[in-house]
C-alpha cells in the first residue's frame, strides 16, 4: 500500500490550474450571514490559518455531540418520566452550534484574505463537512429523543441519509459542473436549530410534546422540514443549476 500511487503526475499537474468556483444565491445567506462573517474574519490575524478556524469550528460540533452523549446516551432523555438534559447544556450547544456554523463560513473568507486558498484546504473543509452531517444531525435528535414523543431509530437513519444524500448531490453537481451551488437547506438549518437549542433550554423540552398544528407534532413538522427541504428544494435546485450550465 505505501507503494500505491494515488494521485497521478497528471491528477496533480491539475491542482495547479484549479480555481474554486461556488455559488450562493440562499437570501439568508447573501442578505445576513455574508455580512456578518466579513465582520467576524476581520478580528482574526493574518497569520492564523485557514484550516485551523475549519478544524476548530469541526471540533466544537463533534464537542456537542460528545456532550449530549454523556446527558442522553439512549435519547430517553427528552421522553417524559426520564431525566431531562439540564437546561445549561442546551444553551451551550445553541450557542456552539452557532460558533461552529460562523467559523465554516468564515475560513474560505480567511484563506482568501491571505491568499492561502488551495485545493486541499477545500477538500479539507469538505471533507470534515461530511462527517459533520452525522455528528449535527444525531445531535439534534436529543431534542426529540425517542419514546411515544419522540422519533423512532428508523426515521433517524432516514434522516441522516436524507441529509447525506443532500450533501453528495451538491458535490455531484460540482464534479459535472465546476461550480458548487451552495444548498439553501444548510444555512437555514444551522440558524433554526442553533435557536431551536436555545428555545429547549427556555420554555423544556415539555413544549415539543404538544402538537403544532391539529394533530401535527413538533416531532413530524422537524422531520418533514429536512425531508421535505432536500425533496422540494436541494432535488429540483440542482437538476436546475446542473442543466442550467450544461
Amino acid at each position: 500500500m505505501t507503494g500505491y500511487e494515488y494521485v497521478t503526475p497528471e491528477q496533480l499537474a491539475g491542482f495547479d490550474k484549479y480555481k474554486y468556483s461556488a455559488v450562493d444565491s440562499n437570501p439568508l445567506s447573501l442578505y445576513v450571514m455574508h455580512p456578518f462573517w466579513n465582520t467576524v474574519v476581520k478580528v482574526f490575524p493574518t497569520w492564523l490559518a485557514p484550516n485551523l478556524i475549519t478544524f476548530s469550528g469541526f471540533l466544537l460540533v463533534v464537542f456537542n455531540f460528545l456532550l449530549m452523549a454523556y446527558f442522553d446516551p439512549d435519547f430517553y432523555a427528552s421522553a417524559p418520566g426520564h431525566k431531562h438534559v439540564p437546561d445549561w447544556v442546551w444553551i451551550v450547544v445553541g450557542i456552539l452550534n452557532f460558533t461552529a456554523y460562523t467559523l465554516d463560513g468564515v475560513d474560505g473568507k480567511q484563506a482568501r484574505r491571505t491568499n492561502s486558498s488551495t485545493p486541499l484546504g477545500e477538500l479539507f473543509d469538505h471533507g470534515l463537512d461530511s462527517w459533520s452531517c452525522v455528528y449535527f444531525v444525531v445531535t439534534v435528535y436529543s431534542i426529540f429523543g425517542r419514546g411515544s414523543t419522540g422519533v423512532s431509530v428508523f426515521v433517524l437513519y432516514l434522516l441522516l441519509w436524507v441529509v447525506l444524500f443532500s450533501f453528495i448531490l451538491s458535490h455531484w453537481e460540482k464534479y459535472n459542473t465546476g461550480i458548487l451551488f451552495l444548498p439553501w437547506g444548510y444555512d437555514l438549518s444551522q440558524v433554526t436549530i442553533s435557536f431551536v437549542y436555545i428555545v429547549t433550554a427556555v420554555v423544556g423540552v415539555e413544549a415539543w410534546y404538544e402538537p403544532f398544528l391539529f394533530n401535527f407534532l413538533y416531532r413530524d413538522l422537524f422531520t418533514a422540514m429536512i425531508i421535505g427541504c432536500a425533496v422540494c428544494v436541494t432535488l429540483p435546485m440542482s437538476f436546475l443549476n446542473f442543466y442550467s450550465v450544461s
